[in-house]
């Protein structure tokens, strides 16, 4: 498998920075191919992301509804955020889940990290389970987020999968987990 994956390296060979945010850094990089040849790849620099899968005692899940403007719709997604600087991605789960829901978990667990779309972006998510769910004494909503927060089975957030009426990729894939660790039971 290496002798493959170093067939198909490309090496960078200059960078360029187009576009710097609050959020994004949008940079130009010139690659060479395995073949010899130049190309140019665009690149959305991203800090990271944490997605909480919490489930009630209930096996529910809990979702936060609203709207995106990338999409231009109001999405139904698991709780999620972005990584502060140095912050550890457990530290920002608890703070997206609280933030978000106002709840908190009793028991976190680390599930797995995904790359959101390799093709243009180096964003990577950081999948945490939450469970022990209980309201907050207290929690600071962000001022810039207007979110319902619903709940759901599996089976029903999998049968809104098939509709069409959840379309965003970190849910999904919280919800197939899911489903599939059901099926171990």
């Amino acid at each position: 498998m290496v002798a493959i994956n170093d067939q198909l390296h490309e090496e960078t060979l200059s960078t360029s920075y187009l576009y710097r945010g609050r959020i994004i850094t949008v940079r130009q990089d010139r690659v060479r191919l395995p073949g010899g040849k130049t190309a140019f790849r665009e690149i959305v620099e991203h800090p990271g992301a944490v997605a909480v899968l919490a489930v009630d005692s209930g096996n529910r899940v809990v979702f936060v509804r609203q709207h995106r403007q990338p999409a231009n719709t109001v999405m139904l997604e698991i709780p999620a955020g972005k990584l502060e600087p140095n912050e550890e991605p457990l530290v920002c789960a608890k703070r997206e889940l609280l933030e978000e829901t106002g709840l908190q978990a009793e028991k976190w667990s680390s599930l797995f990290s995904f790359f959101s779309s390799p093709g243009f972006s180096n964003e990577l998510i950081y999948l945490f389970k939450a469970e022990g769910l209980s309201r907050a004494v207290s929690h600071t909503e962000d001022a810039e987020e207007n979110i319902a927060v619903v709940t759901g089975t599996f089976q029903e957030m999998g049968r809104m999968i098939r509709e069409g009426k959840i379309r965003d990729g970190k849910t999904i894939i919280a919800v197939q987990y899911g489903l599939l660790e059901m099926e171990k039971i």
